[in-house]
């Protein structure tokens, strides 16, 4: 998918993409906080994806888009941000590589209405920044509540722990053990765990077993946990896989849990191949990975691409009120599916925008002509979950009327059927600034000109203050709000602006 899109007037690609937009539309007046919504939530399987041109490089690597289109795979990924905040607290800026936008802007809570039955909801809002004719616009993805769901399935979860040397390390398997066990003692009657050890070569420590009169046992095995050689996380995962569909239950969530630094450096270590080795498995059964990082050092790349390529997503623990949260709300939470192979697309109309950029999302661009494609991998997203995508939006000078129409689409967990709803903004439902946005708004901005900030030395998000200002807007948003998760992301900040500062000097 293109970052950047540069538009002429195009009446005849505008007239398709609305009469493709018509028949996908069957009500209006969702309320997603924008005028003119619209939204529609039926089978819509067999109609035509829409086509696209490729487009041509252009200087700054900005490109033609006739469609005027952005699709990505929904995600719901965190870890970036915890790391960084990790690499921060040790007196460390994070590496740029390891910086993903859309994880530092998904790791707060969002007020979106959420939808009420299966599926999402779709918010689409914005505000104009201090440069000229440039705005932010977000997307809003939302699933009904937890408390909404009625009784989840059974859960069967494999556990497949890193018990290499890198792991002696506090804070890594000795975290992971103490999440494990409280973990065992607030899962149902139940629901099944399993558990894999793996290090130069990978071991069953722990058939499926159910959590009812077991207990006991499942504890023992987790205390006996101890650090063996080298890390062979294909094994580690392969083993995990295998172990998962010998224990495999008809009606239960089946999800293999990896828990590792990802610092494989026996067998396989490369996400492709590993992947490869257990593709019948996760196809033939939709066993889904949740990815849970630990350690100073930990190989971001690798388990992001697990994740992302094994149809889950990733989080990153650095201390035991993390861990608690991860294993013993995070975890439970997502044992549930709600969507599989979300993707999104946002049509941006050509009458009133010049340019628009997907911040982040890099390795979660989908091609626009496979948005319609239920072949082609999206992401996996359970219930009580936010999904928000932020766009830098250069409108026509003047501008006025329609801006965008966002549509998810995504397939039921259970029978596989496709279903879509969109959401429209208008050029007058733009807040006046980011800073009199709403606070949820705020935050959102915040977070991606923070993530903007680790990445480039000089801004290049359109209204992005410098770090010295931003530190102080996140102070002030945090003392209104006295939100404990904004604290921290202001304390993040300022930590980043003393280590810049200290490495110019």
């Amino acid at each position: 998918m293109k970052p950047y899109g540069r538009y002429r007037t195009r009446r005849l690609l505008l007239a398709l993409t609305a009469a493709g937009g018509l028949l996908l539309t069957a009500c209006s007046g969702g309320d997603d906080g924008s005028e003119g919504s619209k939204s529609a939530d039926r089978d819509i399987s067999g109609l035509p994806a829409p086509t696209q041109s490729q487009g041509t490089s252009e200087q700054d690597d900005r490109r033609e888009d006739p469609d005027h289109l952005s699709t990505f795979a929904l995600d719901v990924d965190t870890a970036s941000y915890d790391y960084a905040r990790r690499a921060l607290a040790d007196g460390r800026l994070p590496d740029p590589s390891t910086v993903r936008p859309e994880e530092f802007v998904n790791s707060f809570r969002q007020d979106y209405e959420r939808p009420d039955g299966d599926g999402f909801s779709v918010t689409v809002d914005g505000a104009r920044t201090a440069d000229e004719d440039w705005s932010l616009v977000r997307v809003g993805l939302a699933t009904r509540t937890t408390e909404r769901t009625g009784e989840r399935p059974p859960a069967a979860l494999t556990f497949v722990i890193d018990v290499s040397g890198s792991m002696a390390e506090a804070g890594r398997l000795d975290l992971a053990q103490e999440s494990l066990s409280v973990m065992t003692d607030r899962l149902r009657d139940d629901d099944s765990v399993a558990i894999v050890a793996f290090s130069d070569e990978a071991e069953t420590v722990l058939p499926m077993t159910r959590l009812d009169g077991n207990r006991d046992e499942i504890h023992d095995v987790i205390s006996e946990l101890d650090i063996r050689d080298s890390t062979n996380l294909g094994a580690g995962v392969e083993t995990g896989y295998e172990t998962a569909v010998e224990g495999l239950r008809e009606g239960a969530t089946n999800r293999v849990v990896l828990v590792s630094d990802a610092l494989a450096n026996t067998g396989d270590t490369d996400a492709d191949t590993i992947l490869e080795r257990i593709s019948g498995e996760r196809r033939e059964h939709g066993i889904t990975l949740f990815g849970v990082g630990v350690g100073s050092d930990y190989g971001d790349a690798l388990m992001e691409r697990l994740a992302d390529k094994g149809d889950g997503h990733t989080v990153y623990v650095s201390d035991e009120d993390e861990a608690r949260k991860v294993f013993c709300e995070e975890l439970p939470r997502n044992i549930d599916l709600t969507a599989r192979d979300a993707k999104a697309q946002v049509a941006f109309d050509p009458e009133t925008v010049e340019e628009f950029r997907l911040v982040g999302y890099d390795n979660r661009r989908v091609a626009d002509e496979d948005f319609r494609d239920d072949r082609v991998d999206g992401g996996e997203v359970g219930p009580g979950h936010t999904v928000t995508a932020l766009y830098a939006v250069r409108t026509e000078p003047g501008a006025e009327g329609h801006l965008a129409t966002a549509t998810v689409r995504w397939l039921d967990p259970d029978t596989r059927a496709p279903h879509e709803k969109t959401g429209d903004l208008e050029t007058d439902a733009l807040d006046d600034s980011v800073r009199s946005a709403n606070r949820s708004f705020q935050v959102t901005a915040t977070a991606a000109y923070f993530a903007d900030a680790l990445r480039h030395d000089d801004p290049l998000l359109p209204g992005a203050p410098r770090l010295e200002e931003l530190a102080g807007h996140a102070d002030d948003l945090a003392d209104r709000t006295q939100d404990t998760e904004i604290h921290r992301l202001a304390e993040a900040i300022d930590t980043a602006r003393r280590l810049k500062r200290t490495d110019r000097e």
